[in-house]
């Protein structure tokens, strides 16, 4: 009897040692899963942190530029990015520009206009978008921006693009600025602009596009430095990717 309890016993002892070794197996592993998931977290938010601190950079470097005397709306969601922005400033300070085209409106609109742009004409599909940048202009005193709103258009071969008749006038652009229409318009929905706009480009103008980390607008800024062979793409590490396609040194 003795005997037969001491072998449960110790058959018992025995299972207590194998399970307590398989927990503790599995708690390793566990921990070690834990550990990799926190790791992989933390990589990921000094990542947004250092996209946060980067965009709070360039917001403080664009306020003085443009001298602002009312609000901005917030840069955040469906606008453009400060780091974005800031470019537009410098760019197009930098070129003076007398005609600039751009590609959807909003605080961009403003931040060229307050940079030194001569004449803009801003193309928006958007009549809510269109009349809230029109109301934001004259809230800063800003007259004389030229913004064309109306629906987009079905071209014959079936995309959905800014109504030709929006383009009137348009003719040696010197700073043209791609940010629209948005990408759920149709698919390479800013295509077009390699079409109906890169003609009307002025020798040496600059273009601008924003979203260039999605390959459709990549696709569109290779067709359009390709297009242009006296031109050089630069591509910025903005929160969306900025390309900058500008004439060569020297040309």
């Amino acid at each position: 009897m003795l005997v037969a309890s001491l072998i449960t016993v110790i058959a018992a002892l025995a299972y207590l040692v194998r399970s307590t070794r398989a927990l503790h197996r599995k708690v390793n592993r566990n921990a070690d899963r834990v550990s990799k998931e926190l790791s992989a977290q933390t990589g990921r938010f000094k990542t947004e942190l250092a996209h946060v601190y980067h965009q709070f950079e360039a917001v403080e470097q664009l306020l003085p530029l443009l001298k602002l005397s009312a609000p901005l709306p917030p840069s955040r969601g469906w606008a453009a990015s400060p780091d974005f922005l800031l470019t537009l400033a410098h760019v197009t300070k930098k070129v003076r520009p007398r005609l600039t085209v751009e590609l959807g409106s909003g605080i961009s609109t403003l931040v060229l206009a307050k940079s030194g742009a001569k004449k803009i004409v801003s193309l928006d599909h958007s009549v809510e978008f269109g009349t809230q940048t029109r109301e934001m202009l004259l809230s800063h005193g800003v007259r004389g921006v030229d913004i064309r709103i109306h629906e987009l258009e079905t071209y014959s071969r079936g995309y959905k693009w800014y109504a030709r008749s929006t383009f009137k006038g348009i003719a040696k652009i010197d700073l043209l600025v791609i940010d629209g229409p948005p990408s759920s318009t149709n698919e390479d929905a800013r295509y077009p602009a390699l079409e109906h706009l890169v003609p009307l480009l002025s020798p040496k103008a600059t273009v601008i596009l924003d979203d260039v980390y999605r390959d459709e607008e990549r696709k569109l800024a290779d067709a359009i430095v390709k297009a242009l062979p006296g031109h050089v793409m630069t591509i910025l590490s903005h929160e969306k990717g900025t390309a900058v396609i500008s004439p060569r040194t020297g040309k």
